[in-house]
């Protein structure tokens, strides 16, 4: 997918988008939990899971979706519905980006595999870092000892030199 700040060609590419893109636009971020224990803070909203309305008149809200509309781009909620004029209730629509999801379904494997490989691999980014950070420690009290070496020998040099 091409980037573009054209905003009738951002329209164009979110109304056109093929269904393997329109899946990763139904991201939402997760609750600070599950972002800690998961490793990654947006993930695609599933059918299943539990998700909190954080904007507009239902916020507060907490239900489980029960069905997510790649066309429209939005979800469903269980129990947020709407009573209409001719007494028929209907379930009100909540785009993904005004939710956070509370609880994930992690009834799929491939969903189960991908969320845990991306735990796997910012605990291995970490341990790096950590033992990256004590080299450093010793590499920054290294140079100051060099520096002061280094400015040793050129006030030598221009002593010598005089």
């Amino acid at each position: 997918m091409q980037k573009t700040k054209n905003p009738g060609k951002q329209r164009k590419m979110l109304f056109n988008a093929p269904t393997h893109i329109r899946q990763k636009m139904m991201a939402a971020p997760l609750s600070a939990e599950l972002a800690a224990s998961r490793g990654a803070k947006t993930l695609p909203v599933r059918k299943g899971d539990t998700v909190r309305i954080q904007r507009g008149d239902n916020k507060g809200f907490e239900g489980k979706v029960s069905r997510v509309d790649l066309k429209a781009y939005r979800i469903y909620l269980e129990g947020l519905t709407r009573e209409k004029v001719d007494g028929t209730n209907i379930f009100l629509p909540v785009h993904p980006s005004k939710v956070e999801i509370r609880n994930l379904n992690l009834d799929d494997k491939y969903r189960k595999d991908t969320i845990l490989g991306r735990k796997a691999k910012v605990e291995k980014a970490e341990k790096p870092k950590a033992a990256a950070k004590k080299t450093a420690k010793k590499a920054a009290a290294k140079p100051k000892a060099s520096a002061k070496k280094e400015t040793e020998e050129k006030e030598t040099s221009e002593e010598g030199g005089q």
